[in-house]
């Protein structure tokens, strides 16, 4: 938990002025339960908002400079605000200049910002941390400027923009939805291609929910990501050719099984035989969770591992290592690789009696296997971004 009163602190010490006090926001991480790969597809999540997230300590200034820092990076910026739209290098400060950028391309004057950012979400592991920073820039200029014509889900929407657009990765909306709708103790049942959604209470009646972060880093822009967002768009320009389909998402799986061989690529129909049947799990995960079914859901969990392992291969020695050992013990319903892949974490459906037995066995076998050291992390789950207030 990070401590509020240091990071304010932080601020002063940074900034000065300590009698005109910045205002604090909060937007937290987000793990996906079940539905890997299929937002960008126009498919169906279903992810759940936690308690760990992005603090945003922000006051206006009266000069025309954003200035920027975070207590988890040593890089600062200091950038005019006419140079908003330019990218500095590979650095984190990217994240909410194209928040900032998108601001401005609607036409919502911004002026000067001095913005201290803390986040105890594991970095490069596959919760958010991304769409945090930049949800929790979002909201914070929405409130601070008074924008009250943006609702939540332009914000959203904005925020994907800033992704695809100024940072280069062609994600999905899932992310930024999740942290910016969220709600505790349910998961959101999305539709990714027409937003429509559902909160889904999560009753873990005796289990727990335990993300385990394999320590191996991986940037979504580097990795292959955008790679696999190009194969499933190859597959459907195959299927698009018996009848007019623009995702992935649009075809059950029925209609696949009927309509696989017309994509001629073996891989490229390994691909999209994944996000077809992902979305069939995410909807039978969803009737689990309603029927109040752990155990089902838990082999819904197992089974989606194995299709991003065998037909998406996104997983690799680290994740698979994790989730085979997980699911060796008594008292662990499912257990699978969440967020891109390429590394990150797991989400694993663990018997509370178990959680201590679980860590233990796991983290010997994957240590002795990788010679990485992996962290768990019990969820709660969380709401979505907001303003903290503080006492005066």
């Amino acid at each position: 938990m990070i401590d509020l009163n240091t990071l304010h602190k932080h601020f002063v010490d940074l900034y000065g002025n300590a009698t005109d006090k910045p205002r604090l926001f909060f937007a937290p991480g987000r793990v996906n339960l079940i539905g890997e790969h299929t937002d960008y597809n126009g498919g169906f999540v279903l992810p759940c908002a936690l308690q760990f997230g992005t603090y945003l300590f922000i006051r206006p200034t009266a000069d025309n400079r954003i200035r920027l820092a975070s207590q988890n990076e040593s890089y600062k910026g200091d950038i005019l605000l006419d140079d908003i739209s330019k990218k500095v290098e590979n650095h984190w400060i990217n994240y909410p200049l194209g928040i900032i950028d998108q601001f401005r391309q609607l036409d919502i004057l911004v002026p000067g910002f001095e913005m201290l950012y803390s986040g105890d979400i594991p970095g490069s592991a596959g919760l958010s941390s991304s769409a945090s920073i930049e949800m929790v820039t979002a909201f914070a200029l929405k409130t601070m400027l008074s924008a009250d014509h943006l609702e939540m889900i332009d914000l959203v929407k904005l925020a994907q923009r800033a992704e695809n657009q100024f940072i280069g990765v062609n994600c999905g909306i899932m992310d930024m939805f999740a942290v910016g709708m969220g709600k505790k103790d349910q998961a959101l049942f999305l539709n990714c291609h027409t937003l429509e959604y559902k909160c889904v209470p999560l009753e873990l009646k005796g289990f727990t929910l335990v993300i385990i972060n394999t320590g191996k880093k991986r940037g979504l822009a580097d990795s292959k990501y955008n790679e696999r967002v190009a194969e499933c768009q190859l597959a459907v320009s195959y299927l698009d050719r018996i009848r007019p389909v623009s995702r992935l998402g649009e075809i059950n799986f029925m209609e696949f099984f009927k309509e696989q061989d017309l994509i001629p690529d073996e891989l490229i129909r390994r691909r999209a035989r994944h996000v077809v049947s992902e979305d069939l799990r995410v909807l039978n995960a969803v009737s689990c969770l309603q029927k109040g079914d752990l155990h089902q859901f838990g082999v819904l969990m197992n089974a989606s591992h194995e299709s991003l392992r065998d037909n998406y291969e996104v997983t690799g020695i680290e994740l698979d290592t994790l989730v085979e050992e997980a699911q060796k013990i008594n008292g662990v319903l499912g257990a699978r690789m969440t967020g891109a892949g390429f590394g990150g974490c797991t989400v694993n459906l663990v018997k509370e009696d178990v959680v201590d037995q679980f860590i233990t066995q796991v983290s010997e076998v994957y240590q002795n296997k990788t010679g990485l050291t992996p962290v768990f992390y019990l969820a709660e789950v969380s709401d979505g971004v907001k303003e903290i207030l503080l006492n005066q």
